[in-house]
């Protein structure tokens, strides 16, 4: 009997809580709540379920900032909560997607243009 008690206390534990990350193109800088957590695929683990900024930037792409939302199921709503955390094997394994533009080249032609423009219009001055 206390043999079995104390096997059921030591395999008991808490609910693991991960976000993974992936993004195209693969291998974008990622900052969660502006700290840099590594690149594309990464797997962060968090504690607190609510709205995350996520950040993310890579060579010839725009930057992306988005708000992401680590909703929690329905497991870890109290007074379920209780429970969840003492049974053993828990996971939350959130799985975000980002699709990042390629950045743009400047039209050579149209910034040709303004700079005659703008050379025209302080000339008249």
């Amino acid at each position: 009997m206390v043999l079995c008690v104390t096997a059921c206390a030591f395999t008991t534990g808490c609910v693991e809580r991960l976000i993974m990350i992936t993004s195209e193109p693969s291998g974008a800088l990622v900052y969660l709540n502006d700290e840099e957590v590594g690149r594309t695929p990464v797997t962060v683990p968090f504690t607190y379920y609510g709205t995350y900024d996520v950040r993310l930037e890579a060579e010839g792409y725009a930057p992306l900032w988005a708000k992401h939302k680590a909703q929690a199921p329905w497991w870890e709503a109290p007074p379920a909560d209780l429970f969840a955390e003492a049974l053993p094997g828990g996971k939350v394994h959130l799985e975000w997607h980002f699709q990042m533009d390629v950045r743009s080249a400047p039209d050579e032609l149209a910034l040709i243009e303004r700079a005659r423009q703008l050379r025209t219009s302080v000339s008249e001055q």
